[in-house]
């Protein structure tokens, strides 16, 4: 991390009171995020790898409900350095930290921000790509955190599955390798189906996401399709073995994203 990046984190850090935290994004972007808040988690990572591994190589991307900004920025990354991102976020604390994110990774020529609620995204104009990573719960799921930003990150408090679907409706394009891609709890899936059906799409491809060998399924990945076609279940992700090593394919992921990691002795 550069002394330049530290100024920055200290700064934040000063600026709200509250410890901020400076981490790597990929092997050459990093992020700001609050300590005690929504952090950077393992399902933004497969939902960005997913989107490149399944949407088409584009110059703009949309991400519905950006947070910090760690989806979209990795999709980003992944899709070269001509390639541009457009965002949404609603909430105060996360979209300051994404406008810090973005200067701090040098990209305001790149990343097109918009605070605002995602359900009331009008652009006029399609993407060939739009991701996504919807909170996980319904509000009656659970006792909501007291920190705010943990709040609408885990419970649909601003909008659903439903509601990334529609809005991901209107900003997708026709073209047929065109994708809409995100994730959503594996227990949670009809719901999902439910969405993406509602709203005219089809997950073309979809795949369970399991935390460690032999557990069960956390999370689910989904890349949709306008219209109807047949829906492809990928067998699952396993993110760590039984000895609690990054498997095979989770470490090529983070080599993707241009993390150096070596192979297990």
């Amino acid at each position: 991390m550069s002394d330049s990046a530290e100024v920055r984190r200290a700064a934040v850090e000063a600026r709200r009171g509250e410890a901020i935290t400076l981490d790597a994004l990929s092997g050459q972007w990093s992020i700001l995020q609050r300590k005690k808040g929504h952090r950077h988690s393992t399902d933004d990572v497969l939902t960005a790898w997913y989107a490149l591994q399944h949407g088409p190589r584009v110059s703009e991307t949309l991400d519905l409900g950006t947070g910090i900004g760690t989806v979209g920025l990795l999709t980003l990354h992944g899709l070269g350095p001509a390639a541009h991102l457009h965002c949404v976020e609603a909430q105060e604390v996360s979209y300051e930290l994404l406008l810090e994110n973005i200067a701090l990774n040098g990209l305001e020529d790149r990343v097109h921000p918009r605070h605002g609620d995602l359900r009331d995204l009008h652009l006029g104009r399609t993407f060939d790509l739009v991701t996504g990573s919807p909170p996980y719960f319904d509000v009656s799921a659970g006792v909501l955190p007291p920190d705010s930003q943990k709040a609408h990150a885990r419970f649909e408090l601003r909008g659903t599955v439903a509601d990334y679907a529609e809005t991901a409706a209107r900003h997708l394009s026709d073209l047929p390798e065109a994708r809409f891609v995100f994730c959503f709890p594996t227990p949670q899936k009809v719901r999902a189906f439910r969405a993406i059906h509602d709203h005219g799409f089809s997950a073309v491809a979809h795949r369970d996401v399991v935390p460690r060998a032999n557990r069960a399924p956390l999370f689910s990945l989904f890349a949709c399709r306008r219209g109807e076609h047949p829906e492809h279940e990928e067998a699952p992700l396993v993110v760590r073995d039984d000895d609690g090593q990054p498997t095979a394919e989770m470490r090529a992921v983070r080599r993707g994203f241009g993390f150096t990691v070596p192979e297990p002795a």
